[in-house]
């Protein structure tokens, strides 16, 4: 057996896989410092909360080790139970960081803050908020449920009973009415606010996990910029518990690094290292003492306020409510898809862009993933080549959206390739679209080509919109990614690599809206 660390640059450095959350990715300099320490080459893939779920659920888990934000993902993944030794690292509280201007004009600072006064501030028009999808993202989840024991007047535990009272429903669809944009993953959340804020966006609020909301303000005050300020919601805050947990692959070299890992994450010194990185360790006697350059009070951190922590409710429970958010409660998407029928799409591309809008529009395997569309929820599909060549609109339910894929089924492929004209049409008729204000807008582009058109045709469009609509891209084929890495960063959006994992690519772009 390899003597890890013994033979620390005597040796090649033994491989050790990580998949995490993607606040995590903060710390990773931390963990691989220890791993070069060890003659181990540490590699980090960065997943949302239910990401890493549907990897456990699968036969063949490639990592050795699981890092999520809250052991309520890896319980509902790991059904085989392969996830050994699983220990808690840090804590972060899920809080609503508000720009402190406002926060002091709304009357947060200083005092206790209960989810009614949120709501307040909501339906007022006085405050909007970034947060993530539920269904897809710890934090998002967190909120929500955080929300809905507010609602309910902190019951001891969720019951299926709970998520059937129409008043409770009532009050968390009118909380969740506040969310601007979205996002399917925590750390790009933060991205997306600071991204918001140095381009001008109206950006005032995010809920996120304390610990980010302390590095977007670090960073905005770098930038000269105004800090968020915390509210710690009196009546219900969810805590993330961060484990790291491994999965055995038979290597006993393995296991043995990561005992070692795990023993130097949990030491004293790494957990004081922790907060300095602003995350609370998992020995809340560690965090009476803190820095206040990082845990600010004049930000409103107080790790000394006892929290009313939420409890999470039974799995069956906690999918229960997940899947109201997503059919229900959450703010309705517009989504408009813009679909390359140019030549260089026949064969392996087409095929590929046909699977992957039947999978869309396919209610079961939506389900099955949390991203099922609701009754409220409104599509419009532009195939396009050298110009669009048709428009078609349907409401999320599942015989509409069935009629889409074969309509998109039908089409062949030919002419040039102009997604600038596609996306521009796109918006258009979003905005053409009634209540348009009420929905959470997104472009999704699925190509694999460079635009032939000019790019000032959707600049003006986008910008003459005045809805921050995220523009996102699906690669096919052998893409040329600069014209849409472009377009991504005019309009705080990304660009997903549709030939390594196309399912995984739409899945994530539909989590953003």
């Amino acid at each position: 057996m390899l003597l890890i660390g013994l033979l620390a640059g005597c040796s090649k450095p033994t491989p050790f896989t990580i998949v995490a959350g993607s606040e995590n990715q903060t710390l990773e300099p931390l963990v691989t410092e220890f791993c070069k320490q060890q003659n181990v080459d540490c590699h980090f893939t960065y997943m949302g909360a239910v990401d890493i779920s549907l990897a456990l659920e699968q036969a063949d888990f490639p990592y050795d080790a699981v890092w999520a934000a809250n052991s309520l993902w890896i319980d509902i993944g790991d059904q085989q139970r392969r996830v050994k030794d699983l220990k808690s690292i840090m804590r972060s509280p899920v809080v609503l960081g508000v720009r402190k201007s406002l926060a002091a004009q709304l009357g947060f600072v200083d005092r206790k803050v209960e989810t009614k006064d949120i709501l307040a501030a909501v339906e007022s028009g006085k405050l909007k908020f970034l947060m993530t999808s539920a269904t897809q993202s710890n934090s998002g989840a967190s909120a929500y449920l955080g929300f809905l024991y507010a609602a309910l007047g902190q019951p001891e535990v969720l019951t299926d009973a709970d998520l059937q009272r129409p008043d409770v429903k009532d009050k968390v669809r009118r909380l969740l009415a506040g969310v601007q944009r979205s996002a399917g993953s925590s750390g790009w959340l933060k991205d997306l606010f600071l991204s918001g804020v140095k381009d001008g966006a109206a950006y005032d609020a995010m809920v996120n996990y304390e610990a980010l909301i302390i590095e977007a303000n670090q960073e905005l005050t770098r930038l000269g910029k105004e800090p968020l300020y915390v509210v710690y919601p009196a009546d219900g805050v969810a805590v993330a518990d961060s484990p790291l947990g491994f999965v055995p692959h038979g290597n006993a070299d393995s296991e043995a690094f990561f005992q070692k890992l795990q023993d130097y994450l949990l030491s004293d010194a790494t957990q004081a290292k922790l907060l300095g990185f602003g995350r609370r360790p998992a020995r809340s006697d560690l965090a009476q003492t803190v820095d206040a350059a990082v845990f600010n009070p004049d930000w409103g951190i107080d790790v000394k306020r006892v929290l009313t922590a939420v409890r999470i409710p039974k799995q069956e429970v906690t999918l229960a409510a997940l899947n109201l958010y997503q059919e229900a409660l959450r703010k309705p998407s517009l989504t408009a898809l813009c679909l390359d029928f140019s030549g260089s799409m026949k064969g392996d591309g087409e095929r590929q862009l046909k699977g992957a809008v039947a999978s869309l529009f396919d209610a079961q395997k939506t389900r099955q993933y949390l991203i099922q569309p609701s009754p409220e929820d409104r599509f419009i599909v532009i195939p396009f080549s050298s110009s669009p060549i048709d428009a078609w609109t349907a409401a999320g339910d599942p015989a509409a959206l069935g009629d889409l894929a074969r309509k998109v089924e039908a089409l062949e492929p030919g002419g040039g390739t102009d997604i600038y004209s596609c996306a521009a049409q796109g918006l258009a008729m979003m905005a053409a679209t009634p209540d348009y204000q009420r929905y959470v807008p997104a472009v999704v582009i699925m190509t694999d080509g460079q635009s032939q058109g000019e790019y000032s045709t959707l600049e003006t469009a986008w910008r003459s919109d005045g809805h921050d609509v995220p523009i996102f891209s699906i690669t096919f084929g052998e893409a040329d990614a600069t014209q849409l890495d472009k377009v991504a960063a005019m309009t705080r959006a990304r660009v997903f690599d549709g030939r390594t994992d196309l399912e995984k690519a739409f899945r994530t772009a539909r989590g953003y809206n």
